[in-house]
């Protein structure tokens, strides 16, 4: 029994990215939120022109910034948290103070003693008043919700107890909070590019002879498989997968059934061509992955040509679109110039791209929606900026003469775009997968 043990364990680390234990998560999680306190945070406040930015958020009811900001002991915030970053512009550091019962980890030391100032509001304002910034950046946008953390009653409680002289200092820390969500340091991407292979892999044995018998396993039973295995492996998923199947003498469904969520189970047959996505979460970091593979029909030994063929076309709009990511452009400006070089070369693309990492549909800018191709308003005029992570999402259609039909092959890969250039987290699909069959 041990013997067998110590092996399933081997292949686990081994084809699964060497998933660590609870304990080990917690304490890279711990190191790479310190090192992005001290490598990052400074440089995000001073682009925003910030000289404090306020955090606060109850119990279950957490900012979405506050809240990848925990420590892995925190599950939740506790009680009222309030976080204060202030740059001291002469002495060039960064004060991280919590104004709570708790230090917030190793990270954020509490500055709040109850017994001497009961009001957390007072304490708060102490704080303020002893530092006098120019600029308080709170966590308000009309347009990106993850920038939008700081509800309703925390603010009138905020603004009833500022005095008047700070007031007029509430600025939105928009920038600043997409910044700190959207950029990734060197050791995110470390464990970024083992999260994708991961991601890469369970898809990988689900798209397999192991799990799909023609004839007898459904979609559904393929999406169940992947759910599983990601509980398994101690993993999340942040939403549920999906697979789709596209097939000869079926018409090519539109948009809008594509898009859904709640697709029709079927049973996978020889010849049909699947599609999944499929994404996890793992140490804060999440992936969002579509690829495609084809069940050999009776005498076939591999894929068919016109299907390879169809997939090169899905890769020629990924290099498109990514060739035309430059820094400071929008994501309206990338999607328009990608959707006409494509059409200029006789595809039929869409692009549908969006920001990845903290969350999965993460900030930053948007390049396109699937209902959105000419621009999305206030979202896509977002610039390109270093150091970020999109899901290089997109379809084009492709007419099929053997099935006399149009299918749609539809890709989406992490990509990371750094100092002026773009790279695949952990590579790409550049071929359908063949399944075998008995």
């Amino acid at each position: 029994m041990r013997t067998i043990a110590f092996v399933l364990l081997f292949f686990t680390q081994i084809s699964f990215a060497q998933i660590l234990s609870e304990k080990e998560r917690a304490l890279l999680k711990d190191e790479i939120l310190e090192d992005r306190f001290q490598n990052l945070l400074p440089g995000l406040m001073e682009d925003a022109n910030i000289d404090m930015w306020l955090l606060i958020s109850r119990e279950y009811n957490e900012d979405p910034v506050l809240k990848t900001m925990l420590p892995a002991t925190w599950l939740n915030a506790r009680r009222r948290t309030i976080i204060v970053f202030y740059r001291n512009k002469k002495e060039n550091i960064i004060e991280r103070l919590a104004v709570a019962r708790y230090n917030i980890g190793k990270s954020i030391q509490s500055s709040w003693d109850k017994e001497k100032e009961p009001n957390q509001w007072k304490a708060l304002v102490d704080i303020i008043a002893s530092r006098n910034p120019d600029k308080i950046g709170i966590n308000f946008s009309k347009h990106f919700a993850l920038a939008d953390g700081l509800v309703k009653t925390d603010f009138d409680e905020l603004v009833a107890n500022l005095p008047d002289a700070y007031q007029d200092r509430l600025v939105s820390a928009e920038k600043l909070a997409i910044g700190w969500i959207e950029t990734r340091s060197e050791m995110e991407m470390k464990l970024y590019k083992k999260l994708v292979k991961t991601t890469h892999e369970i898809i990988g044995e689900a798209f397999s002879e192991k799990v799909i018998q023609p004839g007898i396993t459904t979609t559904e039973d393929v999406v169940w498989f992947m759910r599983q295995k990601v509980t398994d492996l101690g993993l999340e998923t942040w939403f549920h997968p999906t697979i789709d199947i596209q097939r000869n003498k079926e018409v090519l469904k539109s948009h809008i059934t594509s898009f859904s969520k709640g697709k029709e189970e079927k049973i996978i047959q020889k010849g049909d061509l699947l599609h999944c996505d499929f994404g996890i979460t793992y140490i804060g970091l999440n992936t969002d992955c579509q690829q495609h593979a084809y069940v050999l029909n009776e005498g076939e030994d591999e894929v068919p040509v016109f299907l390879k063929e169809a997939f090169k076309k899905g890769n020629r709009v990924q290099d498109i679109l990514t060739s035309n990511m430059s820094l400071g452009v929008t994501g309206n400006k990338i999607l328009k110039a990608s959707l006409i070089q494509g059409r200029k070369e006789g595809l039929r693309p869409s692009i549908y791209t969006h920001p990845l990492g903290k969350y999965g549909h993460s900030a930053g800018t948007t390049i396109g929606m699937w209902d959105s191709q000419n621009g999305v308003p206030f979202n896509g005029d977002y610039a390109l900026h270093k150091n970020t992570v999109y899901a290089i999402e997109l379809n084009t259609t492709v007419a099929i003469k053997e099935w006399n039909k149009d299918i749609r092959i539809m890709l989406e890969e992490a990509g990371f775009f750094g100092d002026g250039v773009f790279e695949y987290v952990n590579e790409r699909q550049v071929a359908i997968k063949p399944i075998k069959t008995q």
